[in-house]
């Protein structure tokens, strides 16, 4: 993918000299908040990453080539491209390459992309997974299929609550994926802290993540590693407030017919209006502690 990778000197050196490298998706830029809250929060997760050690690798889709380590100008640019920027996944990505027009890149899309400029390691605020009714509708994100291709470790806030999370879980286990609670036995519900459900192990410390990810990566089975980091719990939503909205935003897709790739931008803005704004602060909250944890993790791979 050589012809169609273009990586900033700043990420390139990093790489090369084994310095930490976190990469960064723009799916949150462009469908994830509201413009122009977008930008701002990318910059401050770039920021975060810097501060704890790493240098972060922003990657999205301008002018036919895939962009890793996105300067600010280029950022903008995404953010305010005409048409808007497309969600940019495995199936795709070479489309909109070869039409040279711009695209965001969705978790199963930044693995891909990561692994193949040599970064280890990214932050996301929560994975896709197996949406409620997919025994009906078939709907399993890319993502979960990603991570079983690609070696890479996605600390991320659980998958987004609006999914089923249990056959999420389940389909992690069959996948091969292994599911690291970062401080935590449970696996988090994006905007809350717990599921019910069991991870497959509790790493409590940055150094004891990147000794569990590196024994995963030596035994070569070719999957990625999630890493689940709960939202701190000052930051969580109330679970009032979630269990009210998230019934409702799941009834109001139902009832719209939203299906594929449009169902987790629709139900993320529901998610913002019933709760008032309350979940655009929480979600920017869960990407900031993950983009701190994702540069530690980093800064101790590269100790390893």
């Amino acid at each position: 993918m050589s012809e169609w990778l273009q990586v900033s000197d700043a990420v390139s050196s990093a790489v090369a000299e084994r310095r930490p490298v976190v990469a960064l998706e723009t799916t949150l830029v462009t469908h994830g908040f509201p413009s122009p809250d977008g930008v701002r929060v990318a910059r401050e997760l770039e920021e975060t990453i810097r501060q704890h050690g790493a240098v972060p690798a922003t990657i999205g889709v301008l002018d036919g080539r895939v962009r890793v380590g996105l300067a600010p100008a280029e950022l903008e640019q995404l953010a305010t491209a005409q048409p808007p920027a497309a969600k940019i996944n495995l199936s795709n990505l070479a489309l909109h390459l070869a039409r040279r027009s711009p695209g965001a890149t969705t978790v199963a899309a930044t693995m891909f992309v990561a692994y193949g400029a040599g970064i280890r390691v990214f932050a996301t605020g929560g994975i896709g997974g197996v949406h409620r009714g997919a025994s009906e509708s078939g709907d399993v994100s890319a993502d979960l299929m990603a991570l079983s291709r690609f070696p890479v470790a996605v600390v991320c806030a659980g998958a987004k609550a609006i999914l089923d999370l249990a056959k999420t879980v389940e389909m992690l286990e069959t996948l091969g994926v292994p599911v690291l609670g970062h401080g935590t036995d449970e696996f988090p519900a994006f905007y809350r802290r717990t599921s019910g459900l069991r991870v497959d192990g509790r790493c409590d410390d940055a150094a004891s993540l990147a000794r569990a990810v590196l024994a995963h990566v030596a035994l070569g089975t070719g999957t990625g590693v999630l890493v689940a980091n709960p939202i701190p719990a000052e930051h969580e939503l109330a679970s009032d407030s979630y269990d009210r909205a998230l019934a409702e935003a799941l009834s109001e897709a139902g009832r719209a017919g939203v299906r594929g790739r449009d169902v987790t931008p629709f139900l993320l803005d529901r998610m913002r209006v019933l709760t008032g704004g309350e979940s655009v602060a929480v979600n920017r909250e869960l990407l900031l502690n993950n983009a701190r944890v994702a540069a530690e993790l980093a800064v101790a791979l590269t100790s390893s």
